[in-house]
């Protein structure tokens, strides 16, 4: 079992990666106070793996809440319907809930338990590859509103993440493949060896060999945590983290959540990006290219559909929430490995970026 420590400002947790881990009594007892817990999933997920995750709480109490499947029940409704068990359990400052599921369980079982008496303690139990990847480690817990992604939620930082790479054994191909667009972002924003090593070992990942994947966890856990050790609330660097993000939450949100996978949208927003940064001579011809290519060897999207008029995604970007006072805030590429935040893009710029970018 690899132990990955998270070090921020505020607090400090373990990220265990391993198989087996869900059903781990020597993980999940450190990390549990007295209290009862609730076990939040969804329709998916619980009957694959909640019984795993009960053996691994030994005895201790707990209930279950289970949510509908999907991104489109991120909101504001379905986060009621937690807290509405909360109150129905009767739950007090020293009830702890675990999210076992994906990204839009962690974000909203996190979001919870942050409004829950101000703040309980809450563990990851991540069962998609974005969701270890990404979602269930840095503390940004929140839903959706009809209007943008992720407008509404807050910072709480989990007690402790567990990755049962097993899990990855039941995913879907196209739900794993969303996974590898946010690996994809860590080499392209800060680690070009490792988005050498994803090149040279993408058949490895697509044939989900054990090794090559835990290795690619480890690897993208470590570069979330170095970069959310030094700016845990977005103040600075960790905006480097949202590449592709931008033009991905504009996607999701003109689609209203029902065509493209969270990791889907991404990968498409890294292809713009990059052209909008190739365009502005930010970063050198190619580049682009590259993280196409690596792209659509995991079989995902790189062009905006035909259908999406540009202007649109435009003004959905200005909602966005990395958009300050002085303007929307871009990551683009200086080159692979080398990601800045960036002001300057001109609304000409940004629409031709994305006509360029078009099917």
């Amino acid at each position: 079992m690899i132990t990955i420590d998270i070090e921020l400002e505020s607090t400090r947790y373990p990220v265990y990666l391993g198989r087996g881990g869900l059903a781990s009594k020597a993980l999940w007892a450190p990390h549990l106070g007295d209290g009862r817990v609730l076990v939040v999933s969804n329709d998916v997920v619980a009957p694959l793996y909640l019984d795993a995750l009960v053996a691994g709480l030994d005895g201790r109490p707990h209930e279950v809440h289970v949510l509908p499947d999907g991104e489109r029940h991120k909101t504001i409704a379905t986060w009621q319907g937690i807290i509405d068990k909360l109150v129905d359990m009767q739950a007090r400052r020293d009830t702890q809930l675990i999210a076992l599921g994906g990204g839009v369980v962690g974000d909203i079982t996190g979001f919870a338990a942050a409004a829950w008496m101000r703040g309980v303690r809450f563990l990851q139990a991540p069962t998609t590859l974005l969701a270890q990847v990404d979602a269930s480690v840095g503390g940004k817990t929140g839903v959706n509103h009809p209007r943008g992604k992720n407008l509404i939620g807050a910072f709480h930082q989990p007690a402790a993440v567990v990755i049962d790479s097993a899990t990855l054994d039941t995913l879907p191909a196209r739900e794993f493949n969303a996974g590898v667009a946010e690996v994809v972002k860590y080499g392209a924003l800060g680690d070009a060896p490792f988005f050498d090593w994803l090149e040279a070992n993408a058949d490895r990942v697509t044939a989900r060999d054990g090794e090559a994947i835990d290795t690619m966890i480890r690897r993208s856990v470590e570069n979330k945590a170095r970069i959310v050790g030094q700016d845990e609330k977005e103040s600075g660097v960790r905006a480097l983290l949202n590449l592709g993000h931008s033009f991905g939450h504009a996607l999701e949100s003109e689609t209203r959540y029902a065509v493209f996978l969270h990791g889907e949208a991404v990968a498409i927003g890294m292809v713009t990006a990059a052209l909008l940064s190739e365009q502005r001579g930010l970063c050198p011809p190619g580049t682009a290219r590259r993280i196409d290519t690596l792209l659509a060897r995991f079989d995902l999207p790189t062009r905006i559909p035909a259908e999406l008029d540009p202007a649109r995604l435009a003004a959905a970007l200005t909602l966005d929430k990395k958009a300050v006072a002085s303007g929307l805030r871009l990551v683009l590429l200086h080159d692979i490995g080398a990601a800045v935040v960036d002001r300057d893009s001109s609304a000409e710029d940004i629409l031709n970026a994305m006509e360029n970018n078009r099917a």
